[in-house]
């Protein structure tokens, strides 16, 4: 699921470039179709989400949020103008996104808390790898099918070839998940509690939550502008057309993000181990400090540095990632997790996804216009590692003991 959803959305990270010139948009516009369209839908129902992933059948809400993704990446392929592009992209980001909460609520009840950071690893290499795939396959296919256009599809644009072949795959990547069935849940404190009683306990663990929050909350922030801002620079600033780094890019979100998921794992369950209070948030800590100078990347003045410097500024932010919801897996009882995870998507959805995009334009207008989007993509990294390195420290001083089953 993971895979497929990471494909289909990143697909058009090496296409976007081809996407503003053929229909006249500007960096702000694709800004907004890179960060508002991804967040606004996760504010609008992550609640309902939420509410569905710890009272109801999470598979069946799987298959729908595929489906969702599979339409958008569609409707992306016949859009023509700013406004369908935009309602196009909200529904492929909502499918995928809304996905990891339900994916990570699923995988608590298969697998016991000493060993959740290693599994969440799965869910985290399926993520990453169809987010690397997609950005691959986007940079390749859009030189191939310049010069060899698909029949019937002859009269669309590459990217537009690319995004309905993207759909077709994602309808494929459906039939799997009719096989899985439910699970039993776990680690449950109390039974079918209502939204007050939820919000409330979670209200008294906000001294943990909210400087966590705050914290992934900024590493979203630069991962998203990474992803978003990389190939834009790669193209204006070191003249690369994107079948020359497609390969490149790919190559530094798989390697980055397969060993950030097995540090981030392994640390998170040796953290637990360590019996230290908030010491399942150490790893965390550590990759954020590597964050900051990483940041930097945008500066480096040759590709090859580039890609060092963006492979570790991602490998970072995977650690970081994991190891954050390992702990809301661990520290929260399972009744509480999903609305706990869905108030996290909604802040992070609003900051960390919508205005991460924006930000890095609006410095960049501010320095003069879009030739310093570089240095802008750089400042607004640099920065939010900064807020992401305090937040973690605060966490971990912070962190409650370790969720104890009381009923099932």
């Amino acid at each position: 699921m993971l895979f497929g959803g990471g494909m289909l959305r990143m697909a058009f990270g090496p296409l976007q470039e081809a996407v503003k010139l053929d229909l006249g948009l500007t960096d702000f516009q694709i800004s907004l179709v890179q960060g508002m369209a991804t967040g606004l839908p996760i504010a609008l129902f992550a609640l309902p989400v939420a509410w569905i992933t710890d009272h109801g059948n999470r598979v069946r809400l799987l298959i729908v949020l595929l489906a969702i993704c599979v339409t958008g990446t569609l409707w992306t392929a016949f859009s023509h103008n700013f406004t369908s592009l935009f309602f196009a992209r909200m529904l492929a980001s909502l499918g995928v996104t809304c996905a990891i909460t339900v994916a990570m609520s699923l995988t608590a009840d298969l697998c016991p808390p000493q060993r959740r950071g290693r599994a969440l690893v799965v869910l985290a290499v399926g993520a990453i790898a169809g987010t690397a795939a997609g950005y691959v396959l986007g940079g390749l296919l859009v030189a191939a099918l310049q010069k060899h256009p698909i029949w019937p599809l002859g009269q669309l644009q590459p990217w537009r070839e690319i995004h309905l072949l993207m759909s077709v795959v994602g309808a494929l990547l459906l039939l799997p998940l009719l096989a899985m069935r439910e699970p039993q849940r776990h680690e449950v404190e109390k039974l079918n509690p209502a939204l007050g009683t939820t919000l409330r306990a979670l209200w008294g663990k906000r001294r943990f939550l909210m400087p966590l929050f705050a914290a992934q909350v900024g590493v979203t922030m630069a991962d998203t502008a990474a992803t978003i801002w990389a190939a834009p620079v790669l193209i204006r600033d070191f003249h690369l057309e994107p079948a020359q780094f497609a390969g490149m890019m790919g190559g530094a979100i798989l390697i980055g993000g397969l060993l950030g998921s097995v540090l981030g794992g392994f640390s998170a369950d040796w953290g637990q181990k360590s019996g230290r209070s908030g010491g399942i948030l150490s790893g965390a800590i550590i990759a954020a400090c590597i964050c900051i100078p990483t940041a930097l990347y945008p500066l480096m003045p040759s590709v090859n540095g580039f890609m060092v410097m963006l492979s570790l500024l991602l490998l970072s932010g995977t650690v970081i990632n994991l190891v954050g919801s390992t702990a809301i897996t661990v520290l929260i009882p399972n009744e509480e997790r999903g609305l706990c995870m869905a108030a996290f998507g909604m802040i992070n959805a609003v900051i960390g996804l919508s205005l991460a995009p924006t930000i890095v334009t609006l410095g960049s207008a501010a320095m003069g216009g879009e030739q310093h989007l570089a240095m802008s993509l750089a400042i607004t990294g640099a920065v939010t590692g900064v807020v992401s390195l305090v937040g973690y420290i605060l966490a971990a001083k912070n962190a409650p003991k370790i969720s104890v089953s009381k009923a099932t």
